[in-house]
């Protein structure tokens, strides 16, 4: 895996008594977060097909943590269905969102759910192709994408080869698998909780088995037929980023023309690719040949936060400037020399599933030809669409959903991944929307502020969430995370 793809990917119970298990055995386990912080929980799992179209499917475990209620009155569990795809609930209750898991208790049993292919579910094997992208030499975006491609078609044979029924890992068999897990918890109704493709997932919920959903909250959302975004929207972003640096004197002292900048380094990249040394832990240099793609593939995970985004400012004033002392940093830190294309099963089998339709395809075409970003804020899509025959789930998938279902929509105006056009767009059929936007925020927002959780709190006790709007901090623009 390239640092740019890993730069995408990079952004108490007290004393209260267990609850016994509502349907199957669980096991008492001591849930352990990253910040040292434990909490009694209880581990449980049940079995699903692997591919419920084959009656011959093997039988995979869906694995899950579930922290019981501590509120007088418990409502429907909450499920917690993570971003990715291929992230996992359990991973995520672990890090920075511990907290909110434990308060969201108040409600009903949180579920951090792991869902098929991630966690404590059923392992999938990375699949370590035979493909290498040439790193000193220049590569059209033509045969970058022939080459993703080629090492998806490779790896969907490993996978079938191993054994695995590839062609379960769909947004659409994850739906069921949600409604396998209310049934294992002896449940009538479930609340969902998501980010991102969790968001994704929820809403296909949402679709398919409106009946059996409570009340939903989704952050960061990306409708059935956004799993890949348009680069006009993109180009969007970057003007409400520009404004968003204006505010600070000297920031926009620094950094005037944020998209006039970008044009420029990418238009000296395309003309001359800069050949970089990589300085090794051995003492050694790896040369690297710094291309246009490369950098619209780094911006692409960059502008996930606007944290992240003081990384992208500095990196291409930098540039603009002559010296690639950052970029041979950030390289240092993340690229691996002569690292084959290595793919995650769920994750590609999941985007490839949920597809990108003719109409939308054609659209996005025309606007990557003059987009800062191109084609690339959701690579390895869609270069790599339609390399498995007959995956993609069709229109009739993409279709958005419809109902009156409860939704609480939190919307970062600084996210750089999904964005407030589309995420209004995503829940248009929906008739019982709140939105609230969280200015300044990007796409992890559920630990900006605790005005978004007290929000979160007032929606899941049914009290009307009255603010359309919540302000959080920006950070300082001349200065880096790290």
């Amino acid at each position: 895996m390239s640092i740019f793809r890993t730069l995408m990917i990079a952004t108490c119970l007290g004393g209260a008594a267990l609850a016994a298990p509502s349907a199957r055995a669980e096991n008492p386990i001591t849930f352990t977060a990253n910040s040292g912080e434990s909490v009694e929980a209880l581990q449980g799992e049940f079995q699903v097909p692997e591919d419920r179209s084959d009656p011959a499917s093997r039988m995979i475990t869906i694995s899950y943590i579930r922290f019981p209620a501590t509120g007088e009155t418990a409502g429907p569990p909450i499920v917690y269905l993570a971003g990715g795809p291929g992230g996992s609930g359990s991973g995520t209750a672990r890090r920075q969102r511990f907290e909110l898991f434990m308060a969201m208790r108040a409600h009903g049993d949180v579920i951090a759910f792991d869902q098929r292919g991630t966690g404590g579910s059923t392992e999938l094997p990375r699949c370590t192709s035979s493909v290498h992208v040439p790193e000193t030499e220049a590569m059209s975006d033509a045969d970058y994408g022939a080459a993703w491609r080629a090492a998806v078609e490779e790896c969907g044979e490993y996978w079938r080869g191993e054994g695995i029924a590839i062609e379960g890992y769909t947004t659409a068999q994850s739906v069921q698998d949600i409604s396998d897990l209310r049934e294992h918890l002896g449940a009538e109704q479930v609340s969902l909780w998501g980010i991102s493709y969790g968001s994704h997932l929820a809403l296909a919920a949402l679709k398919d088995i409106p009946d059996e959903i409570d009340r939903v909250i989704i952050a960061s959302a990306e409708g059935l037929d956004q799993t890949v975004k348009m680069p006009a929207r993109t180009d969007a972003y970057f003007d409400r980023l520009q404004a968003a640096v204006n505010t600070q004197p000297a920031a926009a002292a620094r950094y005037p023309d944020i998209a006039g900048t970008m044009r420029r380094v990418h238009a000296r990249l395309e003309a001359e690719p800069m050949m970089l040394e990589i300085p090794q832990e051995d003492g050694t240099a790896a040369h690297f040949l710094l291309q246009r793609r490369h950098m619209q593939e780094m911006s692409s995970g960059l502008i996930s936060d606007p944290q992240y985004a003081t990384i992208l400012l500095a990196l291409y004033a930098s540039l603009d400037a002559g010296d690639p002392s950052l970029a041979v940093g950030l390289l240092q830190r993340f690229h691996t020399p002569g690292e084959p294309v290595t793919l995650n099963a769920m994750s590609t089998a999941m985007d490839l599933a949920s597809g990108i339709g003719e109409a939308r395809l054609a659209e996005f075409g025309h606007e990557a030809e003059t987009g800062l970003i191109g084609e690339y804020l959701n690579h390895p899509m869609p270069q790599i669409r339609g390399a498995w025959d007959g995956f993609d789930l069709g229109e009739d998938f993409r279709t958005a959903p419809a109902g009156d279902t409860p939704v609480l929509l939190l919307t970062g105006t600084l996210d750089g991944r999904t964005y407030p056009q589309g995420q209004a767009a995503a829940v248009a059929g929906l008739s019982d929307v709140t939105q609230v936007i969280v200015r300044h925020a990007g796409h992890n927002l559920f630990m900006t502020s605790p005005d978004v959780h007290d929000v979160m709190h007032r929606f899941m006790r049914g009290e009307p969430v009255e603010r359309s709007e919540i302000v959080v901090d920006l950070p300082d623009f001349t200065e880096l995370p790290f």
